[in-house]
């Protein structure tokens, strides 16, 4: 079992960058696929980003491609998103999940583990 908290989320102005990290719970966080989702009001969650257990396949979708990177520290038990020239359109909640095993996943019903969410506010 792992549990999952995110930190880094915050109040940005459009076009800044914010770095979201999620810590895990636990001495087993390599042998979990990671991934980072978000839910707009209103809006259903949606997979931003995907990583491997070692770091070495990652995915994205297409609303995030060349802006949001997906990285992972196995030392540190973290999983980061680095989010560049933020729109008011990403403002949403924040969330990162855990699959024990396989490679990567994109929906969220794949994911056996959720952190609390953190709120990511893009002003214009």
């Amino acid at each position: 079992q792992v549990q999952l908290v995110e930190s880094g989320g915050g109040l940005v102005q459009a076009g800044d960058s914010l770095r979201l990290s999620c810590a895990a719970s636990g001495r087993t966080f390599s042998t979990y696929a990671m991934g980072w989702f978000r839910q707009a009001p209103g809006k259903e969650r949606d997979i931003l980003a995907a990583i491997s257990r070692s770091g070495g396949i990652t995915y994205y979708a297409d609303s995030v491609k060349g802006r949001f990177t997906i990285s992972r520290d196995n030392a540190k038990n973290t999983v980061y998103l680095q989010m560049n020239s933020l729109k008011p359109e990403d403002t949403a909640v924040y969330y990162c999940a855990a699959r024990s095993g396989g490679a990567y996943y994109t929906k969220g019903e794949d994911y056996n583990y959720w952190g609390q969410g953190t709120q990511v506010t893009v002003s214009s």
